[in-house]
């Protein structure tokens, strides 16, 4: 790769991660994955029925074919999205350069959601401090699926923490890394990489489920989702227990505990932080009317308190620039 071009990759990088700090994503911008989202409802619609007086969706054709049609989408959205992102930027290069660097830092910047994680957190947090709890559980449904209508101020702070960490590999820490590894490969790679994850992410999230008609649809997408977030989870973890400064001891209790989640990913996630602040995650939650109970994480040394909260966005932020510093380091030389 040419030194200019190495150069561009760093200053995309750079400007991305400012652009999420500062501005996050605004509510009235047309975010990739609102046009991502948009594009797996339609080829849901396709390939499902929706009975009347339901609303629920029934798989349109038998196991197979439906597990075809699955791994159709998860490929031709991956593939696509990132390709298409970086065709543009690619088109935009050959207009005008700064043009180029605008456009990837826009995009980037929209893979990265530490702003987003941090606003959604601090909602919950500050009508919390008005003691307003009816008030906090219907501010919190705005960013979770269990159902807030019983919570007590206990459960709805466990909650923010659980969706903090859990969210702090899939938003912030694993699109960060293939923005990273793309910028060391190819000339505006970063974007191609982040948005082909972003695209894999969104899948799960949408069609990666359990329940019918995405047992066989969405199985691709779940598999997929779990095996590019494996490597960066992990590192997470890693980095995280080294910024604690207690790294054995907290490998220990992840080792001890993650590995009860039935999610390859999100139980490391959620464990490490649990583990640094000395809090315990996880238990009984409540899902459309339905109680599922998760594996416990963590000891329960200290108690779950806006505090808490805080010192773990804190501490994703302070991954999040380890990462960004040692790659532009390794991009200089």
């Amino acid at each position: 790769m040419q030194i200019e071009f190495v150069n561009i990759n760093i200053l995309i990088l750079i400007l991305a991660a400012s652009i999420d700090y500062a501005i996050g994503d605004p509510v009235d911008w047309l975010h990739p994955v609102q046009v991502m989202g948009w594009l797996i409802s339609r080829y849901v619609e396709l390939v499902t029925d929706k009975p009347e007086k339901s609303d629920r969706r029934i798989a349109r054709f038998s196991p197979q074919v439906m597990k075809m049609l699955g791994v159709i989408l998860g490929i031709s959205m991956i593939l696509g999205s990132g390709a298409i992102a970086w065709l543009i930027v690619i088109a935009a290069a050959k207009v005008n350069l700064i043009l180029a660097i605008a456009i990837s830092s826009i995009l980037l910047g929209a893979c990265l959601a530490g702003r987003s994680l941090r606003d959604a957190a601090e909602s919950v947090l500050k009508v919390l401090e008005t003691r307003d709890i009816s008030k906090a559980r219907q501010e919190l449904s705005r960013y979770v699926g269990r159902d807030t209508d019983e919570l007590d101020e206990i459960e709805i702070l466990r909650a923010v923490l659980e969706t903090v960490t859990e969210n702090a590999i899939d938003a912030v820490t694993s699109p960060l890394f293939y923005a990273l590894i793309g910028s060391a490969l190819f000339d505006y790679g970063g974007v191609a990489l982040a948005i082909a994850y972003k695209a894999a992410s969104t899948l799960d999230s949408m069609v990666g489920y359990r329940e019918a008609p995405y047992t066989d649809l969405g199985w691709f997408s779940a598999k997929t989702d779990d095996v590019l977030t494996w490597l960066p989870c992990r590192l997470t973890v890693l980095t995280l227990a080294l910024i604690s400064g207690k790294p054995i001891e907290i490998w220990k209790i992840c080792n001890r505990d993650a590995r009860q989640d039935p999610s390859p990913n999100s139980g490391w996630s959620e464990c490490v932080y649990a583990a640094i602040l000395q809090v315990q995650l996880g238990g009984e939650n409540r899902y459309r009317g339905i109680i599922k109970h998760k594996p416990l994480l963590g000891d329960t040394i200290a108690d779950i308190s806006p505090i808490k909260v805080s010192q773990a966005l804190a501490l994703t932020r302070t991954c999040f620039l380890i990462w960004l510093a040692l790659a532009i380091a390794f991009l200089i030389t």
